[in-house]
């Protein structure tokens, strides 16, 4: 072999000093190694890597020396170079120059150690197709890194990257790239001339604006830029002909763009921003689009223009302010799943919201006809209206059971909101998006039919008493308030089953919740809770959704994974190490069993 010739004949690599080698590596390793071209040492525990890897093609194998009577199988002579190293889940706090002592190396991987610097001898290393230096310490890259013109996959995420190299753009062959939960707050402008990137990530930065330049990218089919300071994405974005795939969800962003040239869009992802307006022109062009995904902004209303999404097969609108949908959106040929929770929709019953999308189209298609005759459903006023009550929704308290006082940036709720009622048996309470600092006394003279109760985007500080009397509860939404705590005296509501405190102040999970055991929904979100006690969550049987995303968990207690009943379990954005984020990607069931592995035996 070319490398052992070399080492013989004096190839000046081969006598670099050699110092004390590290921990052993088996010598069936590196003989497999010499015939496969590939060496795996991930997760061993190496806190360097031994000096004999680096040198695997140079030195003669010390079997040479032992084995004077070999077969055509310990032909040593006969090894091929090293083209493939996996390093990863070791302790590595550095990688030594020697490198370099392996140019034919085409993948390196040393992702999940704890790097703080990469070599400068990487730029030696001209063969090399994927570098993977995920989830490691790195603050810097090193310049030479953007003289490898081969390299097709570059992974930085999970690092402590500030800033690029301006070189970038000469990676011209870099196919994917991801720069992912790192310190970045702008993208080098020469990343235009990466003409061949079909992939790029950089969600989970401090990025508050994108280069106009990236729609040079004429490869790209998939832009992932979740989590950042984005106001505004660049118009020139429309025109990106390949893009199939674009994230922009957790952002600041106020309005959707328009996407004239992105013929190809399948997926749009926008959820949790301040979006208020979808109008017709975000949608006339997306012909391809079969997922749109919306949640958790503040959407009014939505177009009758959205059928022209004929391949849209999932549409998710949870959690925003509309109050109604055209009902022509039943006609769309491919809607497989509609999310619709968290909506003050007027015309639409809770219930039918529960049976599924197939049924809540169906619905839809057969209120078209009723929607063109009468499209307004408000009944006259009549005669009994009282002039006190001209500006209380008689329609909604009679036939919606619905008591709406909503949007009025209201310090309090009227008397003759409540008078309105009398004996009306009302179900469903809105008092969202006002000015209240504290829950109005009166809503306890709703106890006795009242399940659904939304004070959520208010002021309130507490939970007060009267809302406890309110035996019937089942769903209480009071997110983006400024509470800390909730009252013992909630564990009166035993048969409350979603509760949405997201947006709130609280820095310890509220243990009243532990007893309320016929929880099914916990949405607990963007806190700053420290910590949960999985033994007690185990003891709600009936939990099937628990969200803890963006709080200030330091751990993930492995007991947790005995929660049999969890479908569903959002944990990211917290400061924990483990699980990583690698295994949250896989979903609940993965986490879950995650956690079972750790628990101690």
């Amino acid at each position: 072999m070319a490398a052992a010739r070399r080492a013989r004949a004096g190839d000046p690599r081969a006598g670099f000093a050699r110092p004390e080698p590290g921990p052993a590596v088996p010598q069936g390793l590196l003989r497999a190694a010499r015939k496969s071209g590939q060496l795996n040492l991930s997760g061993r525990g190496l806190a360097e890597v031994p000096q004999h890897v680096w040198r695997i093609n140079l030195d003669t194998p010390e079997e040479a020396h032992q084995n004077l009577s070999f077969g055509a199988a310990d032909r040593w002579w006969e090894q091929v170079d090293l083209t493939k190293l996996i390093l990863a889940s070791n302790k590595l706090q550095d990688l030594s120059e020697d490198v370099k002592l392996l140019p034919a190396l085409t993948v390196l991987d040393v992702h999940d150690n704890q790097l703080t610097s990469l070599p400068a001898a990487l730029g030696h290393l001209e063969n090399l197709q994927k570098l993977d230096v995920s989830h490691n310490k790195l603050k810097t890259i090193p310049e030479e890194l953007v003289k490898l013109t081969h390299l097709k996959s570059l992974l930085l995420h999970h690092n402590e990257l500030s800033y690029l190299p301006d070189g970038f753009g000469q990676l011209i062959n870099l196919e994917e790239l991801d720069v992912s939960n790192n310190h970045l707050t702008d993208i080098p402008t020469s990343f235009a001339l990466l003409n061949h990137l079909v992939r790029l990530n950089v969600a989970y930065n401090q990025l508050r604006s994108l280069p106009a330049d990236i729609s040079a990218m004429k490869s790209l089919r998939q832009l992932d830029c979740t989590k950042n300071y984005l106001e505004t994405v660049p118009s020139e974005l429309a025109s990106m002909v390949s893009l199939e795939q674009l994230y922009l969800r957790k952002n600041k962003l106020r309005h959707l763009p328009e996407f004239p040239s992105c013929k190809l869009l399948k997926e749009l992802h926008a959820g949790e921003n301040q979006i208020e307006i979808l109008n017709a022109e975000n949608l006339k062009h997306l012909n391809s689009l079969s997922v749109l995904e919306l949640r958790d902004n503040k959407i009014k209303s939505v177009p009758d223009e959205i059928t022209v999404l004929q391949n849209l097969e999932r549409l998710d609108l949870a959690n925003n302010d509309i109050s109604r949908l055209p009902y022509t959106l039943g006609n769309l040929p491919q809607l497989k799943f509609l999310a619709l929770e968290g909506n003050p929709l007027r015309a639409i019953r809770r219930d039918l919201l529960q049976k599924g999308t197939q049924e809540l189209l169906k619905y839809l298609r057969s209120k078209i006809q009723d929607d063109v005759t009468n499209p307004n459903e408000e009944p006259p006023a009549t005669a009994m209206t009282l002039p006190s009550e001209s500006r209380i929704n008689m329609h909604a308290i009679t036939s919606l059971k619905l008591l709406e006082y909503s949007e009025k940036q209201a310090a309090a709720i009227p008397d003759e909101m409540f008078n309105a009622v009398r004996s009306y048996p009302v179900t469903t309470v809105n008092f969202s998006k006002n000015q209240l600092s504290e829950i109005p006394a009166r809503i306890v003279e709703l106890k006795d039919s009242v399940d659904d109760v939304n004070l959520g985007f208010n002021k309130l500080s507490s939970v007060s008493l009267e809302l406890c009397m309110l035996h019937k509860l089942t769903h209480l939404d009071i997110r983006n308030n400024f509470l800390t705590s909730l009252p013992e005296e909630m564990e009166a509501l035993t048969r409350l089953q979603i509760i949405n405190l997201s947006f709130n102040r609280f820095k310890v999970f509220p243990g009243v919740l532990y007893r309320l055991l016929a929880l099914e929904t916990v949405l607990l979100s963007n806190n700053q809770v420290g910590s949960i006690d999985a033994l007690q969550l185990q003891k709600m049987d009936k939990l099937g959704t628990l969200d803890l995303q963006n709080n200030d968990l330091l751990q993930v207690p492995p007991e947790l994974g005995n929660c049999e009943t969890l479908r569903t379990l959002l944990l990211e954005g917290n400061p924990f190490r483990t699980p990583r984020a690698a295994v949250l990607a896989k979903g609940t069931a993965a986490v879950l069993e995650y956690l079972r592995s750790r628990i101690p035996a």
